[in-house]
């Protein structure tokens, strides 16, 4: 009789297949390169098919190996959330907590976010993954994150939404123009508008504000960071939209200045969102409560 499928090997696959790649998958597997692979290679014997291609410096999938993956990753998150149901149904809260946040929010949001969770719940592990909007909702539904922090709407089925505060949008431009009245969405299509790199929901909403479909200078350097957009500032490369929460971070040097639009200002509602199926649904609503900007 054959040796059962364990766990450990469809993990082991998992990280394989969502790393493409042997180093970084036994690195988050914290095991050895050599033992990853003969663990695959024990799953392959047993299922009697192969899961991989192999010569490549990247891995590939077999077409079996491509059609097996998504349901590897069901049941992985199935016994994932058994796990979190055991220790909810002991009162208990989980032991660990995946939460997500896109760029625009991580680095302003995250101390006091960690400070919160850590004061309430100190017997709680939290690992924090930062990415765009778009990978966290592909992760979360995978169940690779237990929730995620995000601009709203994510208008996904699956998914729970729910606000948890609502922030305006600022202007900034280079320290001479102190004191000048705000452009409105209509000017700003007009001047030079430093936006952050397609991808990012922030720039989309920027765009959305001055009722333009997409960069208005072709050629401009766009950023990754809102940082690098106030320096392009300082650089007097143009004029760029912060969120309110990044005032005090990507300002505070000076050389700038910061206006407020008129109204109705542009703004964005961040929340919290995950699986409508997960078993700690109810802790996460708890949890939002101590998430402030």
């Amino acid at each position: 009789m054959p040796s059962p499928v364990t766990l450990r090997q469809l993990r082991y696959f998992d990280a394989l297949a969502h790393h493409s790649h042997f180093g970084r998958a036994a690195e988050a597997c914290a095991i050895s390169q050599p033992a990853l692979s003969m663990q695959i290679r024990e799953l392959e014997e047993i299922l009697g098919a192969a899961l991989i291609e192999r010569g490549g410096r990247k891995v590939r999938l077999t077409p079996f190996g491509e059609q097996a993956s998504p349901r590897v990753r069901d049941i992985l998150r199935s016994v994932d959330e058994l796990e979190d149901f055991a220790r909810v149904s002991r009162d208990r809260i989980a032991s660990r907590l995946r939460v997500g946040m896109i760029p625009t929010v991580a680095p302003y949001l995250l101390p006091k976010l960690i400070e919160n969770l850590t004061r309430k719940h100190p017997e709680l592990e939290i690992h924090v993954r930062e990415a765009l909007t778009s990978k966290l909702i592909e992760e979360l539904t995978e169940g690779r994150l237990d929730a995620a922090i995000v601009a709203l709407p994510v208008s996904e089925p699956s998914l729970t939404e729910i606000a948890l505060f609502a922030e305006n949008f600022l202007l900034v431009r280079p320290g001479e123009d102190e004191g000048k009245p705000p452009p409105s969405g209509e000017m700003l299509r007009e001047m030079r508008l430093l936006l952050l790199d397609e991808g990012h929901c922030f720039r989309d909403q920027a765009l959305s504000f001055c009722n333009m479909q997409s960069s208005p200078r072709e050629g401009l350097l766009d950023a990754s960071s809102f940082s690098t957009l106030v320096q392009m500032v300082k650089a007097g490369m143009g004029v760029t939209l912060i969120p309110e929460m990044a005032l005090a971070v990507e300002t505070g040097a000076g050389s700038v200045s910061v206006a407020r639009f008129k109204d109705p200002q542009p703004s964005r509602t961040i929340g919290m969102v995950w699986r409508k199926t997960s078993p700690l649904a109810s802790q996460l609503l708890e949890l939002s409560g101590l998430i402030v900007p």
